[in-house]
C-alpha cells in the first residue's frame, strides 16, 4: 500500500521534510519513501496534501491498568503489599479492551510505554505497546525498563502502615539493597562451575539482571530536585542506563542534568500542584530543559491526564517556549530513543514499522484531530 500526496515529516536523523511525498509499506513495514507521484492502484490512499507524521508515542503511561468509573476493583497500578517488586510483569495487568486504547487512537497515539505505579521503590517492569489489538501479547513492542520511585509516593504509602520506607533515605536504601542483591546473584550465576554451584533461584534478582546488563533502562519516578539527584546517584553507582520520569523540578537544575547527559520524560503538563513535591511545577519545564540541551519526551501519565490529551499537552508546552520542531520530537523520535524502541518506531524510515498519523491542521491545536491513523500498515 502507498500513501501519497502528503508532506512527510520524517523525524529521521536529518529531520528531513518532504513536500509532495509518498510512503509505501508492506507487511506492516515501510518499504519506500519518495517525492512526486508514484504509480498508484485503487488500494492506495490519497493524502490530499495532509501532513504525515510518525505515529505519536506517549513516553510514560499506566494505560490499561485501570478502568474509568469502576474504582479499586479495576486498579492494577500498584502492588502495595511489598515495597520491592521487581518480579512483577506489567503485561499481566494491562487490559487492551479498556476504552482508553480507542481514545489514544483518536488522538494519533500509536505507541504507549506502560509502567507500574509509583507507590513502591521498586515497582516492576515496563513495556512499550501498540495501541490497537485484542491480545496484549501481540501488541507488545518490547520490555523497555524497570520502574523505581523516589520521594513522596512510596514514603507516604508505607509510613501510613508503620512499615519501611518512611523516609527518603529508606526509599533509596531499599532500591540499593535490591540492586546489590541482584548484582551478587548475577555474578554468582556467571561464576558458577556447574548447576550444583548456582545460587538459589531469586525471582526478584532475576528480573533485575537485564537492567544491570544495560539491556533495559531504569525509569525513575522523581519530582523534587533532591529526589532527581538521588536517582542519578543510584544510577551512577550501579552503571545503569536511566531516564527521569516527571522531572518536575528539572527547570531548576537544567544545567546539572545537561552535565549528566540525563534524559527526561516530562509530564503531566495539564496538572496542578496537588501535593507538596509538585510545588515548582510549570508548563515551561519542557522548553527550559530542551533549550538547555536535555533530551526530553512529553507524557500524559495516563490516567493522571487522559492519553487523548497528549497532543494538547504538547501544545501547552509550545505555548510556553518549546519550539515546534522539538515538540514534534518529544512525542516521536525522542520518545522512541528514550524508550529504547527507535529501531521500530519514532521516525519515517525504510525498515521501520508503518505507523503514521495524517493531519490537515496543526496537530497540537485543541480543535485538531487526525484524519488517518495507521498502525503496522493498517488504517485503524
Amino acid at each position: 500500500m502507498t500513501i501519497y500526496n502528503v508532506k512527510i515529516h520524517t523525524m529521521n536523523k536529518e529531520r528531513q521534510v518532504m513536500d509532495n511525498g509518498y510512503v509505501s509499506f508492506e507487511n506492516g513495514v515501510i518499504t519506500e519513501i519518495g517525492k512526486g507521484m508514484p504509480t498508484v492502484t485503487d488500494s492506495d490512499y490519497d493524502g490530499r496534501g495532509c501532513d504525515l507524521y510518525p505515529g505519536f508515542i506517549d513516553g510514560h503511561t499506566h494505560l490499561g491498568l485501570t478502568t474509568n468509573g469502576v474504582g479499586v476493583e479495576s486498579e492494577d497500578f500498584n502492588e502495595e503489599s511489598d515495597p520491592t517488586a521487581s518480579q512483577l510483569r506489567i503485561v499481566d495487568g494491562i487490559n487492551p479492551m479498556d476504552t482508553s486504547f480507542q481514545k489514544a487512537l483518536n488522538a494519533g497515539v500509536t505507541t504507549a510505554i506502560v509502567s507500574p505505579g509509583s507507590m513502591n521503590p521498586v515497582a516492576g517492569d515496563i513495556v512499550a505497546v501498540k495501541t490497537t489489538g485484542k491480545r496484549i501479547d501481540k501488541m507488545i513492542i518490547k520490555s523497555v525498563g524497570m520502574k523505581f520511585s523516589m520521594g513522596e509516593n512510596p514514603k507516604m504509602t508505607y509510613m501510613n502502615r508503620d512499615e519501611s520506607p518512611c523516609t527518603r533515605m529508606a526509599v533509596a536504601s531499599l532500591i540499593r539493597e535490591s540492586l546489590f542483591k541482584a548484582k551478587r546473584y548475577m555474578e554468582g550465576k556467571e561464576n558458577a562451575e556447574g548447576s550444583d554451584d548456582l545460587p538459589d533461584f531469586d525471582i526478584k534478582s532475576e528480573a533485575l539482571i537485564p537492567l544491570l546488563k544495560r539491556k533495559i533502562k531504569a525509569h525513575f519516578h522523581c519530582h523534587r530536585a533532591d529526589d532527581i539527584f538521588t536517582a542519578i546517584r543510584i544510577a551512577n553507582e550501579f552503571d545503569l542506563d536511566y531516564t527521569l520520569v516527571h522531572c518536575t523540578d528539572g527547570h531548576l537544575i537544567a544545567d546539572e542534568l545537561k552535565d549528566e547527559n540525563a534524559t527526561a520524560i516530562i509530564g503531566p503538563i495539564i496538572c496542578d500542584p496537588c501535593k507538596p513535591e509538585l510545588v515548582n511545577i510549570t508548563p515551561k519545564n519542557a522548553g527550559i530543559l530542551n533549550n538547555a540541551g536535555v533530551k526530553i519526551a512529553i507524557c500524559t501519565d495516563h490516567s493522571e491526564v487522559p492519553i487523548e490529551y497528549l497532543p494538547i499537552s504538547v501544545g501547552i508546552a509550545v505555548k510556553n517556549d518549546l519550539d515546534m520542531q522539538s515538540a514534534l520530537e518529544s512525542i516521536t523520535i525522542n520518545a522512541a530513543e528514550i524508550g529504547g524502541i527507535d529501531s521500530r518506531v519514532g521516525s519515517i524510515e525504510i525498515g521501520k514499522d508503518a505507523d503514521f498519523v495524517l493531519f490537515d491542521t496543526n496537530p497540537f491545536e485543541v480543535m485538531s484531530s487526525p484524519k488517518v491513523v495507521v498502525i503496522n500498515g493498517i488504517i485503524v
